[in-house]
């Protein structure tokens, strides 16, 4: 006779600690343990060999819902398919499934590729990942998703005004994708063949000072009395030095060899990184006199700590990457306020490039000093160690020389020789 909901509601365990078996018809039955658990299961013949299915657990599993599970392994023995086998096969699917998934493959070379970043870039890759791609493609089998399924995907974030961002997700999914068809888990790449589907930005350069403005801004931040040392010493050293904002706010004391006029700017600061983590190379500064007298203010100064540049809010941080940008509005020189035209950190390494390059200077002395990535590690290397006093003699004649527009506030010619090879406006 057919079980009824009210027959398994009444229904009580054995109280001689046996389970109990609540018969429903076509191999269907309720399994009661002595504790009081109900299944669902079914027995049934294949091969020839009596065997058993589980299908769940009653009350989630209504006595309704356990027919028509009944039913539809009924239906699987009739075109001559093991269910338990069945359920095998779909398991071992999902779960290859879920690790051929587009999210999945992404985590993996995410894993490979942050070991060679420094961890802000890690971070800040797999967030685009999680926000603009793992909802739309992060579920699907990565062998599933073609060029138009990414596509779509990419011009929404292009309709939200972020090409730059469409166009490093459309990067970053090659290389996904990449990862996907070495490793066999994928048969081509979609990403590959979108190259030239997104928009281009067109890009303008950051805004710089030229050498027919450097003079004014020079005597402008001289006579800023509202600067902090601090402060007054990071603008310094940017200018100097034409350092990157970010690797010179974590600049920390042990960095500094402030007796031989070296500041060392270890891997995990710098922006480039190389392929191969083992070999990712510190970027060694050799220090002017000018700024080699700041840094010893500094040290001296009773709020020193670990960092060269703290931040006096937060004595175990740094100090932000946004000061001398709110320092330059305040000047007039950026944000809102541009009196005297916009300029930003980053184009103090462009004046000075410029300013170096067109003077004279060898060009390899100027991109090693400015940190610019050599693919080939040979000649890395080698420039590394061969430059080094040339770019001590070409920094030391740069920081005379921009001592001189400050003196002068007045454009003067850019000397690079002299007979003693020193600087020719050194004292």
């Amino acid at each position: 006779m057919p079980l009824t909901n009210v027959v398994i509601t009444k229904a009580k365990p054995s109280d001689q600690g046996k389970n109990i078996k609540l018969a429903d018809g076509g191999g269907l039955y309720l399994l009661i343990t002595p504790k009081g658990a109900r299944y669902w299961r079914l027995k049934y013949r294949f091969a020839g060999k009596e065997k058993l299915l589980a299908l769940g657990v009653f009350p989630e599993i209504s006595l309704k819902d356990a027919r028509a599970r009944r039913d539809a392994a009924r239906r699987l023995l009739d075109e001559g398919i093991d269910p338990s086998e069945k359920r095998r096969s779909d398991r071992v699917a999902a779960r290859v499934a879920a690790e051929s998934s587009f999210k999945a493959i992404a985590l993996e070379w995410h894993q490979a590729r942050a070991a060679e970043w420094a961890p802000r870039h890690a971070a800040s890759v797999l967030r685009t990942l999680e926000i603009y791609l793992f909802p739309d493609l992060g579920t699907r089998p990565i062998a599933e998703i073609e060029p138009m399924a990414l596509l779509d995907v990419l011009r929404k974030v292009e309709r939200a005004g972020k090409l730059d961002t469409a166009k490093r997700l459309r990067e970053r999914a090659e290389a996904i994708f990449r990862l996907a068809v070495a490793t066999g888990r994928a048969r081509h790449n979609p990403a590959a063949e979108l190259t030239d589907a997104l928009k281009v930005k067109i890009s303008k350069p950051r805004p710089a000072l030229r050498l027919d403005e450097l003079p004014a801004f020079l005597v402008a931040l001289r006579d800023n009395r509202s600067l902090t040392p601090h402060t007054r010493a990071l603008f310094l050293v940017v200018i100097t030095c034409f350092t990157r904002i970010g690797e010179t706010v974590r600049a920390e004391w042990d960095h500094v060899d402030l007796q031989n006029g070296i500041w060392t700017i270890p891997a995990q600061n710098r922006k480039i990184k190389t392929t191969l983590k083992h070999i990712t190379p510190p970027h060694v500064v050799p220090l002017p006199a000018q700024v080699l007298d700041a840094l010893l203010q500094l040290q001296a100064h009773p709020q020193a700590g670990s960092y060269v540049f703290p931040n006096h809010h937060k004595p175990r941080s740094h100090m932000s990457e946004a000061t001398l940008l709110k320092a330059l509005e305040r000047m007039g020189y950026g944000g809102k306020n541009t009196e005297h035209g916009n300029v930003v950190t980053h184009g103090f390494r462009a004046t000075a490039s410029t300013i170096l390059n067109e003077a004279g200077f060898n060009p390899d002395a100027v991109e090693r000093q400015l940190s610019h990535r050599e693919p080939n590690q040979v000649r890395a290397a080698y420039n590394r160690a061969a430059y080094l006093e040339e770019r001590r003699r070409m920094l030391q004649c740069w920081a005379d020389y921009l001592d001189m527009l400050t003196a002068e506030a007045r454009v003067l010619p850019l000397i690079t020789e002299t007979n003693d090879s020193r600087s020719p406006y050194g004292a």
